[in-house]
């Protein structure tokens, strides 16, 4: 069985997540009052970050927990729907080429796979046109009474953890690397993009494109 993987900020979609679920946020006629809260409690992170003195994937994972917890009265299914408004803000940015090549994948019977850091029901909710085999992305949890729970830290799924999310999802299935293909735009894409036998740098951030250039992988 072959696969073929794909990032989604900067790859499958065009721009960032995390700017987008922002300004959602920040604009949205319902929730745009947590905004300044979340923009406050966002700030030291970043900062520490520009400033060197939180890394990079810390600063991440926080904002990322800061985002949920800013919607934490919100139940599973409120959720699931405010991540749906954002459907056609995504389908307006996503990458032409890189959904043919997932097309493409799909009719050669080739298992396609999206494996990315933003929340899971995010993804399911904005690439339900995309039929994709498996979804990977950052799980939010919640309560019995379906809140979210905000006591369970994120596992922001990011770097070697997608890797790890890959073989566990993968585990026992017979892979041909070789001939599998992976679509990323950063350096944190590298440890996926080392898996298979077809790498592909998308629109690449000056460290993966150096290493693309080196290794003569394919660039979009």
């Amino acid at each position: 069985m072959r696969v073929a993987i794909f990032d989604f900020d900067g790859t499958l979609y065009s721009s960032e997540t995390f700017q987008l679920l922002m300004d959602h946020l920040k604009h949205h006629p319902i929730h745009r009052s947590k905004y300044k809260a979340f923009f406050r409690t966002i700030l030291p992170p970043y900062i520490g970050y520009k400033m060197k003195l939180v890394p990079e994937t810390r600063m991440k994972e926080r904002s990322m927990q800061i985002y949920l917890d800013s919607l934490k009265d919100l139940s599973q299914s409120e959720l699931e729907h405010y991540f749906t408004e954002l459907i056609d803000p995504v389908r307006r940015g996503l990458n032409e080429e890189i959904v043919s090549r997932l097309r493409q994948h799909i009719e050669d019977d080739i298992q396609v796979m999206l494996v990315s850091g933003a929340y899971t029901p995010f993804l399911y909710a904005v690439t339900r046109d995309l039929h994709f085999d498996e979804i990977i992305g950052t799980d939010i949890r919640f309560t019995d009474n379906q809140k979210i729970d905000s006591s369970t830290p994120l596992f922001h799924v990011q770097g070697p953890r997608k890797t790890e999310k890959i073989k566990a999802v993968l585990n026992g299935k017979p892979i041909d690397w070789e001939n599998s293909f992976a679509y990323g735009d950063s350096l944190s894409d590298l440890p996926v993009l080392d898996l298979v036998g077809n790498p592909v740098a998308v629109n690449p951030e000056s460290r993966l494109k150096a290493v693309a250039e080196q290794r003569n992988w394919e660039i979009i």
